[in-house]
């Protein structure tokens, strides 16, 4: 499951709307079933809750949308600010777009947080003080999905990275960890080949921790980055 958080001055079409309203795309696969066991927990959780469910997937794609969504289901978002979606499968081919990458660019979810912590000794861990926060780069890089056919047996696929796309996610990274009381951000790029894009990724990261002086700032080549994180 996942939750995409759009901000309400987007809406197109306010409306009054019911106290505490989330949209629900209930997905493909398992996710119809694996919805309606979140469903269940979040009544419980506060019977004020109501829910409104678009569609979003396979339906829609079948229906001729080719971002996977149609305009109400966009309208759901923007209008209650929130969409709990379970998971959806991408048609392969053909030219149907990802739904998850169509509402991060619409939205301006640059962002993608993604906590992971230990909830020992309630549930047995390997790793009982794990907390970590990962924040991911959403929009920028290979997500623009700009692709070439050079010839019939090269094709290309660019890699864009700008400086304000850098920023406003480094920044916002340390703004949460100032917010939720981390000690340290690490930075994980791949630096030592993409010596341009990602260069610039950690050269602004670098200059955006010097804003915060409190908090540990570190960058570590993903590969040794990733291997510390599984060990």
């Amino acid at each position: 499951m996942s939750a995409v958080l759009a901000p309400l001055s987007r809406a197109r079409h306010p409306q009054k709307l019911p106290a505490r309203t989330v949209a629900v795309a209930p997905g493909d696969g398992i996710g119809p079933e694996i919805t309606a066991a979140v469903l269940s927990v979040l009544a419980e959780a506060d019977p004020a809750l109501s829910f409104q469910h678009v569609t979003v997937g396979l339906k829609a794609y079948e229906s001729g949308a080719a971002s996977g969504f149609g305009p109400e289901a966009l309208d759901a978002v923007t209008d209650h600010g929130v969409l709990l979606k379970g998971p959806v499968t991408t048609p392969s081919g053909g030219g149907y777009k990802s739904v998850n990458v169509s509402f991060r660019k619409l939205l301006g979810l640059y962002a993608n947080i993604r906590p992971s912590i230990s909830y020992h000794p309630f549930v047995t861990s390997m790793h009982p003080e794990m907390d970590v926060v990962v924040i991911r780069e959403n929009e920028e890089d290979t997500y623009a999905g700009i692709e070439h056919r050079q010839t019939d047996e090269v094709v290309q696929c660019l890699k864009l990275v700008t400086r304000p796309g850098c920023e406003r996610v480094c920044r916002y990274a340390f703004e949460y960890a100032r917010a939720h009381g981390r000690r340290k951000v690490t930075c994980m790029t791949k630096s030592n080949i993409m010596k341009l894009t990602d260069g610039l990724f950690q050269q602004v990261f670098e200059e955006t921790a010097r804003d915060y002086p409190e908090i540990a700032a570190e960058h570590m080549i993903i590969d040794i980055g990733t291997a510390r994180m599984a060990s």
